[in-house]
């Protein structure tokens, strides 16, 4: 069963569906994903990093880690990164450093208040149940702890919004077609009707304990960025 002209999976069928579609565009994510962004989305993961405000050698969490692009910018700025993702093709795939592991956003074998910071690039949408993912991140940062999450934009002028439109919903399922697989390249634009809007997002995090959360556009609104800090003492 599919949704939305067979481009979306269904709820019950999304993670199984993620996690083959990842396993799938593994090999080559890392090109695609320079050549959509014309490397933008090195400078964007190295703001993410910084923002996260922690000393060198804390210990953080690359989640939903894919081929590792964060957890290498949290190395190169003194963090200790352990890299998750629920796709085994794209932990196989992982030119990142640190330990690595398998793991469901909404279900993390990670021990309670064990981390200092949690970053996690452009994966919002792709999690089957994104309260519990919420809730899961607030228990294993320490009170204190920091979160960074990036995320596609939805940018707001005019022009740069149609211009974005027509990149993103239209020349990233071709580009990426050719050079991956087409069914993964139709979704990722699709699936932003998953991602809720900045404030809901806010909302949701203070609900689940993160305090001082802020919502920070990126690049004209081509990517955005929520920072907030675990609270608690």
């Amino acid at each position: 069963m599919t949704m939305n002209g067979e481009i979306l999976p269904a709820p019950e069928e999304k993670t199984q569906a993620v996690r083959s579609m990842f396993d799938a565009i593994a090999p080559r994510y890392e090109f695609v994903n320079r050549m959509m962004t014309f490397g933008l989305d090195s400078r964007w993961r190295k703001k993410t990093v910084v923002s996260l405000g922690l000393p060198q050698g804390s210990l953080i969490i690359d989640l939903a880690c894919g081929t590792g692009d964060l957890s290498r910018t949290a190395s190169e700025q003194g963090l200790q990164p352990i890299g998750a993702d629920l796709s085994f093709g794209m932990l196989a795939a992982s030119h990142g450093t640190g330990p690595l592991f398998q793991g469901d956003a909404s279900q993390l074998p990670v021990r309670s208040a064990s981390v200092d910071g949690l970053v996690c690039g452009y994966a919002l949408r792709n999690f089957t149940d994104l309260n519990a993912a919420f809730s899961e991140m607030a228990r294993v940062l320490r009170p204190g702890g920091r979160l960074a999450l990036l995320e596609v934009g939805a940018p707001q002028g005019a022009l740069i919004k149609r211009g974005y439109s027509v990149w993103f919903d239209h020349m990233v399922p071709i580009i990426g077609g050719f050079l991956s697989d087409k069914k993964a390249y139709r979704y990722l634009p699709a699936s932003t009707v998953y991602l809720p809007s900045g404030e809901e997002i806010r909302e949701r995090l203070i609900a689940r304990g993160f305090s001082g959360v802020n919502h920070h556009q990126l690049s004209g609104g081509l990517s955005q960025l929520f920072t907030a800090t675990r609270s608690g003492s």
